[in-house]
Order: C-alpha cells, then sequence, then structure tokens
C-alpha cells in the first residue's frame, strides 16, 4: 500500500485528480465507441457495394438505396434516442444502442435476399442515429476545459470504425464470393464490446440532477473532477435546472432559435458537403479514373481512412487551443479548394489515376480537422441541459436526411453531371463557410450553462 501519511493537501489534490482524469478518460472512451460503430457502418459499405451489386443483380437505383437506406434509420434512431435519453438516461440509451449494433451486424452477415440485407442495414441506421447519444453524454461528463477535446473522441471513434473497414475490406476481397458478408460480421466483436463496457459507466450527472438525484450527481462529478470541480458545476447545474421550464417549443424562441438553427445547418452542412459521396463510392471514383481492380481501389481507399484519422488527431489536440470558429473556417476554405480540384482533375484524360489521390486525400483532411469533429462538438453543447436529448436529436435528423440525399444521388448525379458534381459540392463549402462565419459563435472553455446563459442574451 503507498505510504500517504506524509502526503500534503496539494500532493493529494494531484494525485486524486490523476485518478479523476484516467477515469474520465476511461468512460469517455468507451461512450466514444458508440462514434466507432457509427464509423465500421458507415465505412463497410464501400467495399461491399462492388459485391452485392452482382450478387442480387442490383440497379443504379438499388445501390442508392443499398447505401443510403441506412439514413432513413439514422433518423428513426435519432428521434427515439432523444426521447428515450430524456426520460430514461444516456447510459441506458447507449446499452440499447450497442444491442442494435449487434442485431445489425447479425442481419446484414446472412441475408438470403435483398429485402433482408435492407431491413439490416434499416436496424444498423437506427443505432447509428441513436449514437448521437455518445458525444452528448461526453459533453455532459466533460469538465468545460476538456469538452471539445473529449467530444471529439466521438469522432474519432468514427473515423477509426471507417478506417477499420477500409482495412478488413481490403483482406477480405478476395477470399471467395461471400467476402462481403465477413465485410459486414466484422463490425459483431467491436459492438459487443462496446455492449459491455456500457456498464461499467456512470449515468450523466446533468440527467441524474434533472431528476432530483442530486447525491448521485454530486458523487459522478466528484469522481471526474474532484469536489471543488463538483460544487462548482453542481451549483450551475441546479440553478439551471431551478429556472428549467416549459417544452421543446422553447426552441423557437428568441436565443434559442438561433441554438436551432446553427445545430440544423453545421449538420446539414456537415453531410452535404459531399464527405460521405468520398467514404461510400470512394472505390467506384478510383476505378473510374483508372486504378485496375476492385483490390487496388480498395487499398488506395486504405489511404483516405489513413489521413481520416491523422487529421481527426490534430483536431483532437487543436479545438480547445485555436478554437471552434477558426479551425472550422480554415477547414472549410481547404475543403472548397481540394473539391473544386477533384472535379478539375476528374475531367482530364491526362490525369494519372493516382495524382487524383491527393485532392481527395487533401479534401477528407481538411473535413477531419474541423467539420466533421466540430460539428459533434457544438451540436452537443448548445442546448440547454433540459431539452438537450430532443434538441440534439432534430439536429441529428437533418443530418441524416442531407446524407441520405448525398448517397441516394451522388450515382445518379456521376451518370448525369460527371466532373460538375464535385464543383456543387465545392459550392456548398463556399455556403458553409458563409455560414460558419457570420452564424456560428465560439464556445471555447465555455461550461454548458455559461454557453446557454450566451444565447438567452442574444
Amino acid at each position: 500500500m503507498a505510504d500517504t501519511a506524509h502526503e500534503t493537501p496539494g500532493m493529494l489534490r494531484d494525485r486524486t485528480d490523476r485518478g479523476g482524469t484516467v477515469y474520465l478518460y476511461a468512460i469517455c472512451i468507451i461512450a466514444a465507441m458508440g462514434g466507432l460503430m457509427y464509423g465500421f457502418v458507415l465505412g463497410v459499405i464501400s467495399g461491399v457495394v462492388p459485391f452485392i451489386t452482382d450478387y442480387f443483380k442490383l440497379s443504379p437505383y438499388q445501390v442508392g438505396f443499398a447505401v443510403g437506406n441506412l439514413d432513413l434509420g439514422c433518423i428513426v434512431g435519432a428521434l427515439l434516442a432523444g426521447i428515450f435519453s430524456d426520460r430514461f438516461g444516456r447510459k441506458k440509451a447507449l446499452i440499447l444502442t450497442a444491442i442494435l449494433f449487434v442485431i445489425s451486424g447479425v442481419m446484414t452477415a446472412i441475408p438470403r435476399t435483398f429485402t433482408e440485407l435492407v431491413i439490416g442495414r434499416l436496424i444498423g441506421g437506427v443505432a447509428v442515429g441513436a449514437s448521437m447519444i455518445s458525444a452528448l453524454y461526453i459533453a455532459e461528463v466533460s469538465p468545460a476545459g476538456k469538452r471539445g477535446l473529449l467530444v471529439t473522441l466521438t469522432q474519432f471513434g468514427i473515423v477509426i470504425g471507417i478506417l477499420a473497414t477500409y482495412i478488413t475490406n481490403w483482406l477480405l476481397v478476395d477470399i471467395g464470393p461471400h467476402n462481403w458478408r465477413w465485410m459486414f460480421a466484422c463490425g459483431i466483436f467491436p459492438a459487443a464490446i462496446f455492449l459491455i463496457g456500457l456498464f461499467f459507466i456512470p449515468e450523466s450527472p446533468r440527467w441524474l440532477a434533472k431528476q432530483g438525484r442530486i447525491e448521485k450527481a454530486l458523487a459522478i462529478l466528484t469522481r471526474i473532477g474532484g469536489a471543488r470541480h463538483a460544487e462548482t458545476e453542481m451549483h450551475e447545474i441546479q440553478a439551471a435546472v431551478e429556472n428549467e421550464k416549459g417544452s421543446v417549443w422553447e426552441l423557437f424562441r428568441p436565443g434559442l432559435r438561433k441554438a436551432l438553427i446553427i445545430g440544423i445547418l453545421i449538420s446539414i452542412f456537415a453531410q452535404s458537403v459531399g464527405i460521405n459521396s468520398v467514404i461510400y463510392y470512394a472505390p467506384i471514383i478510383f476505378m473510374k479514373t483508372g486504378f485496375e481492380n476492385a483490390s487496388a481501389a480498395l487499398f488506395a481507399v486504405i489511404m483516405v481512412g489513413i489521413i481520416n484519422f491523422i487529421f481527426t488527431i490534430l483536431a483532437i489536440i487543436t479545438i480547445d487551443k485555436l478554437g471552434r470558429k477558426p479551425l472550422l473556417m480554415a477547414g472549410l476554405a481547404g475543403m472548397f479548394l481540394s473539391m473544386g480540384t477533384i472535379g478539375l482533375f476528374f475531367q482530364s484524360d491526362s490525369i494519372s489515376a493516382s495524382l487524383i489521390l491527393i485532392p481527395v486525400l487533401a479534401f477528407v483532411g481538411f473535413y477531419a480537422m474541423s467539420l466533421g469533429p466540430i460539428a459533434w462538438v457544438i451540436v452537443s453543447e448548445i442546448f440547454p441541459n433540459r431539452i438537450r436529448g430532443v434538441a440534439m436529436a432534430i439536429s441529428m435528423i437533418a443530418l441524416y436526411l442531407a446524407d441520405f440525399l448525398v448517397a441516394l444521388t451522388f450515382p445518379r448525379m456521376m451518370d448525369t453531371f460527371g466532373h460538375v458534381t464535385f464543383f456543387i459540392f465545392a459550392g456548398v463549402c463556399v455556403l458553409a463557410f458563409l455560414f460558419a462565419w457570420l452564424i456560428v459563435f465560439e464556445t471555447k472553455g465555455k461550461s454548458l450553462e455559461e454557453i446557454e446563459k450566451m444565447l438567452m442574451r442574444t
């Protein structure tokens, strides 16, 4: 046993804070596995599409639906998760989400018909939509100074999940006609780990305080950040809870109306800039530009996953130092230039297949360091505690509708407009930049209750 007899109060506090930090990071990493499963379900389809197209003899419209139907489930999942988590707690909502990920992994690995595959993907979509609770939970347990970094772990989990699918898809591509079944089945194992881990995390202290369970909430806050942090946070939380009244219709009042506009628009832009046209269809894009076969294209896609991974780490390191707004605007400017370059390269017959990788990787990198993680952070922190679950669900529904439209229409847009499709996405990046410049406000270093007060003054 460690000798604590000669420790000063400062030394004891330092040791306790270190323990609290480890605990905080541990529970946030477990919750962020919802993001990892989000990324897996999102990314696995990129390797599966060429094979299920042949196996089930799909038309271009059916291919678009096979990819985009996920988002229909996401809409249902986001709406139900918001209501469920506000009523029964964040932890229970996450556990149910993990169970759905396991069921989806099994069903997509064993379908006999295209309809059964669609049902499995829809269940996966419900789980993906509900996984927004990961970011919400992390935001509610995190101290203000670390919240940006920790909520970004959700996006980090997403990119790890996407990268993992790219690697497993490439490794499994040549194992036979049922390779796509094994690609889907690889998601069952991490979903099971996610489910088990959730039984070891506490409930959100802000949700507990809302239910009147003050002592339990205070105990969790103390374990996370120490007694002083717990007292300060609980004072702000109780003040906010005491003033809570009304319903979701408050979102249409001045101040909160601005939060709703920001939440919806940043969620729409997070998908409509074209990121998932790359994530979903990267192998098809690369094969159209000269890569010889599916294996070569899938290997190139691994590079996309690696860049996504690296630049998300950059966002994690800088988001609480540089702030949300400067990072967002810089990333959108880079995304505009990258997407425009993709369009120019795509129309040129003299550009080699490998050269088009450069602007594709640049676009993914700029997205991963800005809009990707920042959308999660902003949406998780701008709404009041009393309606955060439902308000975040509304924003996520907007996100999944935008994602569904991009996934469904991208194959048709490529057939109809060709390289102009990428110029359209570049134009969306310009609109997103203007939105970030004129409407988004900085939240770096502010508690959730301070952000609410800022909004109510606008």
